[in-house]
């Protein structure tokens, strides 16, 4: 039987739900696939940064990495926020 996606479709799926901002989940349903078929994909054709760091509890491991990523994100534009902040009351307090 053959597959009704085609490789590439699935790798470039793959790419967009790890890459996305939003879950695993919305992704699938913004391409009309099946939530299982996508993790299903991304176990097969994405390989993460470290095997050993499996995520806990009912979350999948990848909702779990696009969450920290934002809060990385977040935090960047914190820390880029407050070394303003630092340098402009430092300039009036001269």
């Amino acid at each position: 039987m053959s597959s009704k996606y085609s490789s590439q479709f699935k790798q470039d799926s793959v790419k967009l739900a790890v890459e996305a901002k939003q879950s695993v989940a919305q992704t699938a349903r913004d391409l009309g696939v099946n939530a299982n078929s996508l993790y299903t994909w991304i176990t097969k054709y994405h390989q993460p940064e470290s095997p050993a760091s499996k995520g806990s509890g009912e979350k999948h491991p990848y909702d779990e990495l696009k969450r920290l990523r934002r809060e990385i994100a977040q935090l960047k534009e914190e820390r880029d926020i407050l070394k303003k902040a630092a340098a402009y009351f430092a300039k009036n307090s001269r």
